[in-house]
């Protein structure tokens, strides 16, 4: 998919839920300014799948970075990447930028860290096997390791993958603002994941300060 195509599928995007951005070059403005979006696609090659990046400015310090495979090719192998983000981190990102909140397409919670109360918004966990389910404690684990950090007024991230290999081999990565997160990998890893192979499960949660 071109890049104007691509712009104008983020567009339409915004629109059906409400939300008017402005083109400014690459970038998709809320009235001339943050929140940004942009989306741009890699071909795929080799028998690789294509790669979708979305960047999402909410101040001048603060920029989500968020990618997603696309299988297949051409115009396709993109599709399939958006419909990765709008299922897994675009309802999020609506909510926590732009304060659209759709209770259908996400879970909201409020928690206590850092002496203030946080409004917390979970994207769907997409699992790559209809059977493969994220342990039911994942949310209080991670809640548990973000109590003992000391977190800015600012708006904050979490993306983790979980992937087992078909030779049962385990990787896994957790991003705290996009960030290397040590607290956050120890919290997946003392969850007890499916035994299954050949899976992977993403999550995405943003926290945004409710009484600041």
């Amino acid at each position: 998919m071109q890049d104007a195509a691509l712009q104008q599928y983020l567009l339409r995007l915004f629109q059906r839920h409400g939300v008017e951005l402005e083109p400014d070059e690459d970038w998709l403005m809320t009235d001339g300014d943050f929140p940004a979006v942009r989306a741009i696609w890699s071909e795929g090659s080799g028998g690789q799948p294509g790669r979708l990046d979305v960047d999402i400015v909410i101040s001048e310090e603060r920029h989500i970075e968020e990618s997603f495979a696309g299988a297949g090719s051409g115009e396709a192998a993109c599709r399939d990447a958006l419909d990765a983000f709008e299922r897994g981190v675009f309802h999020v990102l609506l909510a926590a930028c732009w304060y659209v909140t759709d209770e259908r397409r996400l879970q909201t919670y409020g928690w206590e860290l850092s002496l203030r109360t946080w409004d917390v918004f979970v994207a769907p966990w997409l699992s790559s096997r209809d059977d493969i389910a994220v342990p039911q404690d994942i949310l209080p684990a991670l809640r548990e390791a973000l109590q003992r950090e000391v977190l800015g007024t600012e708006p904050h991230w979490v993306r983790l993958f979980h992937r087992r290999g078909d030779d049962g081999q385990v990787s896994a990565e957790v991003l705290l603002d996009n960030a290397p997160w040590a607290a956050g990998d120890r919290a997946l890893a003392s969850l007890a994941w499916p035994e299954g192979s050949g899976y992977s499960v993403r999550g995405f949660i943003m926290l945004d300060i409710r009484d600041y």
